[in-house]
């Protein structure tokens, strides 16, 4: 489903955007979809709602509500734990999907039959361009009509991300990001003077040191590396540049940079994908880097290393796309 889902609306868009081949079992969006333009003769439902509490809704008008755990008060659009392992929140009530351009000429929307999709909040999903548009019309297009499945939909995931919980929570967003700064990925490296550990030394040396370069490069600082278990910690001057750079982003970058960074582990990674410096693929590379050395060393468990791996792809994937698609 997904891979027929990001090919047939990905692909006349940029042919050198190659989908990979899962979707991800970690989704975080709330998604609600009320009317727009409902035609006098039409009595079906109206809206289509993820309601946060347990009250009974057999008896309020005509709107259809899916039970969930209460959500806290916050602008977070994390979706609860049942959405996240693979739970169908309600049978398909749509026939045709298709995207529109909103009245004042600012941005895109998409329109299941005649509702038009909406944000948790009940805004209108506005999409900053057409490509998103369609992108997420097909993700909605794709789904099953035994069921409506959210972890399918990473695009839609990102995009009510970047319309409701960035604007709100940006500096707690840039906050946290640079926290974990220090212990990034790239900046840790395995002992060279241990057997075990040297054949991944090696190996991080060939294939880390040149996006350090990079970094150094770029931003005029040496970053410190360290196999030290506790970390280390960067030079000033580097995180104060880092920092710049993800303080100037529009709030659908920010949000795909954070989403590259939790799937990453690496601040650094992000910005090269964002600064188009590295690929999907080898962002992958990089992030499992030791992990997939183990592996043709001891063997991949079925079940788990191949889950991880299908998982990952689609959390770097969505968030490059995503990135992609929202440029004008």
């Amino acid at each position: 489903m997904a891979v027929a889902l990001f090919r047939k609306t990905l692909n006349p868009l940029n042919p050198n955007i190659r989908i990979l081949r899962t979707l991800s079992t970690h989704a975080h969006a709330v998604v609600a979809i009320d009317n727009s333009e409902k035609p006098q003769t039409d009595t079906s439902s109206s809206s289509f709602t993820f309601s946060p509490d347990h009250t009974d809704t057999a008896n309020k008008g005509d709107e259809i509500h899916i039970k969930s755990n209460k959500l806290a008060a916050s602008t977070s659009v994390t979706m609860p734990m049942s959405f996240m392992t693979g739970s169908i929140v309600g049978k398909r009530f749509y026939k045709q999907v298709t995207t529109r351009a909103f009245d004042d000429g600012i941005g895109w929307s998409v329109m299941l039959d005649y509702r038009t999709l909406k944000t948790p909040s009940k805004r209108p999903l506005k999409c900053p361009t057409l490509p998103l548009a369609k992108a997420i019309a097909a993700e909605w297009e794709y789904q099953l009509t035994d069921g409506i499945r959210p972890f399918t939909m990473p695009l839609m995931r990102l995009a009510c991300t970047a319309l409701e919980r960035v604007p709100l929570t940006r500096p707690k967003i840039i906050h946290n990001l640079m926290t974990r700064f220090h212990q990034d990925l790239v900046f840790c490296r395995a002992p060279h003077d241990n057997d075990l550990t040297h054949p991944i030394h090696v190996l991080q040396v060939k294939k880390i040191d040149p996006l350090l370069k990079w970094v150094e490069s770029e931003f005029g600082v040496k970053p410190v590396v360290y196999s030290s278990f506790f970390g280390g910690k960067q030079e000033e001057g580097l995180v104060k540049a880092v920092e710049n750079v993800v303080k100037k982003t529009d709030d659908n970058e920010l949000a795909a940079i954070d989403a590259l960074t939790s799937a990453s582990h690496s601040l650094i990674i992000s910005i090269a994908v964002f600064r188009g410096v590295i690929g999907i693929q080898e962002a992958i590379e990089l992030i499992r880097l030791e992990e997939d050395m183990q592996v043709e060393r001891w063997g991949l468990v079925e079940g788990g290393h191949d889950l991880d791996v299908a998982d990952l792809k689609v959390q770097i994937a969505s968030a490059a796309v995503f990135l992609g698609l929202t440029k004008k």
